[in-house]
């Protein structure tokens, strides 16, 4: 199972990339005020994750879509494009 958390941004240089599923800081999904992101890993939760102070969570995968659904984390004012291949 995936389990996922939300950190504030001050927070990044605890984060041990080799125990996330995200590969680096450039591969994060970010809040739309670029203030927070979101942490994922499968199994045992991470050691640094004790060092945190901010983080939200956990939360399943159910959970978190509907956080990441939020005006916080999905910008109302942009527009989705979806190209179709004709």
């Amino acid at each position: 199972m995936i389990t996922y958390i939300t950190i504030n941004m001050s927070e990044i240089a605890l984060v041990d990339f080799n125990q996330v599923l995200e590969t680096s800081e450039q591969t994060l999904r970010l809040s739309v005020d670029g203030l927070q992101t979101v942490l994922k890993w499968e199994g045992a939760e991470p050691s640094f994750v004790s060092t945190l102070s901010s983080y939200e969570g956990p939360y399943t995968h159910e959970e978190i879509l509907v956080i990441m659904a939020t005006p916080e984390w999905t910008d109302p004012n942009t527009t989705r494009i979806i190209w179709h291949h004709l």
